[in-house]
């Protein structure tokens, strides 16, 4: 597959702020693209920039051919952008909204075509203020393709979505990669990115600190077994179990990370006996996702 977008040494400052901290990458045609990382990490501010949002101070950004720094213009008619908070007009139906918008541009996909798409059919002829939430955001999503883009801007499509409405969302983004859509999704949720992402970069501060596949991420991490509990008292001692290699404790809750399984659940158990500390909901996992960004940021995406 050739590259549709290409980033290098990309740069954005506010002040003393490095929003962008001189990062590189490219995507592939066709491929879902993911960033992750928690809020101030410059994922939203890399997308604005790509879509010619917001001017960047340094870096050469190519997207579909097009110099984005040099032909903002241009670059409106061949991608489609769901921006994490789309303002609606409450008394135009979901169908008129979209009638509003496609006449925008020069070439637009039918309404009824694009409420199939995004599983909306039956609130075609409501009020935008009528629906709720997952449904906003499905219109949202269905707004960013009215132009039929080559490549589809999706910034925290879900959050604050219940998990139905997540899952339908993730459907519809699944279907946007059949149609041989470029995709390119910022998100907190590891499961959302582990799941749809062809590949994903884990970026804080500015800086993208790793990047591949979700299974290679997770492979690199050197297979580490993670076992999790909930522990009274003091916790910090289960970091010098035997074959632990690293300790996250957080809100009571307990994880090691560990190559030595048995050894590590033996010291485990043997410390809390010794100790009197109750361990609670024990489980053990293979790592994933949020272990790997965990590992390269310490700390936790919350919304």
């Amino acid at each position: 597959m050739v590259d549709i977008v290409t980033v290098r040494d990309l740069r954005k400052s506010y002040g003393d702020l490095r929003a962008v901290d001189g990062i590189s990458f490219t995507v592939k045609k066709g491929e879902i693209f993911g960033l992750v990382g928690p809020n101030g990490a410059g994922k939203t501010t890399t997308w604005e920039i790509l879509e010619g949002l917001r001017r960047a101070e340094s870096g050469d950004i190519h997207v579909a051919g097009i110099d984005v720094r040099q032909h903002r213009r241009k670059l409106r008619e061949i991608i489609g952008v769901q921006l994490q908070a789309t303002a609606m007009f409450e008394r135009l139906t979901a169908r008129e909204t979209l009638e509003v918008f496609g006449g925008m541009y020069r070439q637009n996909l039918p309404p009824d075509r694009l409420l199939k798409l995004v599983n909306l059919e039956e609130k075609a002829d409501d009020w935008t203020e009528k629906l709720s939430g997952g449904q906003k955001q499905r219109l949202a999503v269905a707004l960013a393709l009215v132009n039929d883009p080559e490549i589809v801007f999706l910034d925290e499509p879900t959050t604050g979505l219940d998990p139905q409405a997540r899952r339908s969302l993730w459907d519809v983004m699944a279907e946007l990669r059949t149609m041989g859509k470029t995709v390119m999704l910022t998100t907190h949720y590891m499961e959302e990115a582990e799941r749809l992402c062809d590949r994903v970069g884990v970026m804080d501060h500015g800086k993208i600190l790793a990047l591949d596949r979700p299974g290679q991420l997770i492979k690199d991490f050197e297979q580490r077994d993670a076992v999790e509990f909930g522990a009274n008292g003091d916790a910090s001692a289960f970091g010098t179990l035997p074959g632990v290699e690293e300790v996250n404790v957080e809100d009571g809750r307990v994880t090691l990370y560990t190559r030595q399984l048995e050894k590590t659940l033996t010291a485990v158990f043997e410390l809390a006996r010794t100790r009197g500390l109750n361990v609670e909901d024990f489980r053990v996992r293979n790592a994933s996702l949020e272990d790997v960004f965990l590992h390269l940021t310490g700390r936790r995406i919350r919304e």
